[in-house]
């Protein structure tokens, strides 16, 4: 299963990217999310990180939650490595999903991707046809583009 959430978000690379990484401070931002919270913290900004976010169905929020591993990537401009931010999730329905933001400065500001892969889960028969079907699309592009959406919109505002 493969999802892709994509935006032009019209800001500094060092806003979207902050607010991004800084996954504590998503629930002020974003209305669907119930919370984050670090379990550890690594040197990068990154470590294992506990969330959960609605999934809004109508007037009825559906309650998700999962566990990442979380790195962070500065880049480099001497290099030309881009910052991104990389999660692995380690707990919850979607446990062995692989989750990368990617940043691609434009000169009318940030190009942001959010890319997951994932084998779906380990269900007899029903695995592959709930993640392509339901999962994928409903869940994760559900919370993903609701995401990507209000931080973009917050680091619009900072401009």
């Amino acid at each position: 299963m493969v999802t892709v959430d994509e935006r032009l978000v019209r800001a500094r690379l060092g806003d979207i990217f902050e607010l991004a990484r800084q996954v504590e401070q998503w629930p002020d931002h974003l209305a669907h999310y119930r919370y984050v919270r670090y379990r550890e913290r690594a040197p990068d900004g990154g470590g294992v990180v506990e969330m959960s976010a609605y999934r809004p169905f109508g007037p009825i929020g559906w309650p998700t939650w999962w566990a990442s591993e979380m790195a962070v990537y500065h880049g480099d401009a001497r290099t030309g490595e881009r910052p991104r931010i990389r999660f692995f999730h380690v707990g919850g329905i979607t446990t062995g999903m692989d989750v990368e933001w990617s940043f691609e400065p434009r000169p009318d500001g940030v190009f942001v991707r959010i890319l997951h892969v994932w084998d779906g889960p380990r269900w007899p028969l029903i695995g592959r046809f709930a993640a392509t079907r339901v999962i994928g699309p409903v869940f994760i592009h559900g919370i993903a583009s609701r995401t990507l959406e209000g931080l973009a919109r917050a680091a619009e505002k900072q401009r």
